[in-house]
C-alpha cells in the first residue's frame, strides 16, 4: 500500500486486515441460514441451506436474455484489484471465502481471454481513493470502513509512488489484458456507481449497446454498475460467478445481489455460458 499522504485514519495503529477480519465468521453462517429459512417454504429450506445461491425452482419472473455482437458488446470488470482479490488486499478477511467458492479471481480472467480473442471492446473501472478523499465530510458505512483500512489508497491521481503491487493495482493475471494498448481504464468511481466517471461516455463512444458485467464487488460497485447501466439504456448480462462480496454480520453481500440480479438484469450468466456466447 502507498505511504503516509498526509490524511488522518481514525485507527492509527490498526492492522487494516485483522480490523475487518476479527469476529466476523461467529453468527455468518447462522445468520445466513436464518435468512434462507426465513425466505423460502419448508421445502425448499434444506436446498436453500445447503446452497444459498442457488436459483429458485420456480421462478415467477419472464425469462429475457442479452444477445451477443461483438461490434455491439462490451465487457465492463469492475474493480479487479488486490484488495478486492487477493490474499494481500486489505478485503480479504471478508471476501476471501466468497472470492474462493465462487473461483472469482479465475472466473474474471477466462472473460478477459475470451473477450480478447474475439476482439471485443473491454474495459475496466476501478476505485481508487486519494489522500484529498480523506477529507470528505460525511460518508456511509462502507465508505468510513474503506477509509479506515486504506482501501485503494494512492497519494493522488497525478502520483505512483509505491503503487505497483499496492492494494489499489491490478491483479497480476490481469496486466496483460488490461495493459495491451486497447482496453478502456476509465477514469475512477469514488463510491460504487459509474456516475462519476467516464465509462459511460467511454462505451457510448465505441457505440456499445450491450455490456457483459463482472469484478467486484457484487452487492457494491457490480450492482450500482449494473443499475446505472441499465438507467442508461445498455442491455446487462451479469456474470454471476465472476463476482463475489463480503460476508459479515449484517448480511451476505452475494447473496442480497444475486436476488438483485434475477429482478433486474436483462441476463444472469455463469462464466462457462458468457465465454461461449463470447466466442460463439
Amino acid at each position: 500500500m502507498c505511504n503516509d499522504h498526509n490524511h488522518n485514519h481514525d485507527d492509527q495503529g490498526v492492522d487494516r486486515r485483522s480490523f475487518i477480519a476479527a469476529g466476523i465468521s461467529t453468527g455468518v453462517a447462522t445468520g445466513l441460514a436464518g435468512v434462507a429459512l426465513a425466505a423460502t417454504g419448508s421445502s425448499e429450506a434444506q436446498a436453500a441451506t445447503d446452497n444459498p445461491y442457488a436459483d429458485p425452482a420456480k421462478p415467477a419472473l419472464p425469462p429475457s436474455d442479452v444477445t451477443v455482437t461483438v461490434e455491439r458488446t462490451a465487457l465492463v470488470v469492475t474493480d479487479p484489484q488486490i484488495d478486492f482479490l487477493s490474499p494481500d488486499g486489505v478485503t480479504w478477511g471478508v471476501v476471501g471465502k466468497s472470492v474462493e467458492r465462487h473461483n472469482t479471481v479465475a472466473n474474471i480472467g477466462r472473460l478477459f481471454a475470451a473477450a480478447k480473442q474475439v476482439g471485443m471492446t473491454v474495459a475496466v473501472s476501478p476505485h481508487y481513493y486519494y489522500a484529498t478523499d480523506y477529507g470528505w465530510k460525511f460518508t456511509g458505512p462502507l465508505e468510513k470502513l474503506m477509509h479506515k483500512i486504506g482501501m485503494f489508497d494512492r497519494p493522488s491521481a497525478y502520483d505512483l509512488s509505491d503503487f505497483v503491487g499496492s492494494g489499489a493495482d491490478f491483479m497480476p493475471e490481469y496486466k496483460q489484458y488490461i495493459h495491451d494498448g486497447k482496453t478502456i481504464i476509465a477514469s475512477p468511481h469514488k463510491v460504487y456507481g459509474p456516475q462519476n466517471n467516464d465509462l459511460v461516455l467511454q462505451l457510448r463512444k465505441q457505440r456499445i449497446d450491450n455490456v457483459i458485467l463482472a469484478g467486484m464487488s457484487a452487492n457494491l460497485c457490480v450492482e450500482a454498475h449494473m443499475r446505472e447501466l441499465l438507467e442508461q439504456g445498455f442491455d446487462v448480462a451479469v456474470v454471476r460467478d465472476a463476482t463475489a462480496a463480503a460476508m459479515l454480520p449484517e448480511g451476505d453481500g452475494y447473496l442480497a445481489a444475486l436476488t438483485n440480479f434475477r429482478y433486474m438484469a436483462n441476463a444472469l450468466w455463469t462464466t462457462d455460458e458468457a465465454v461461449a456466447r463470447i466466442t460463439a
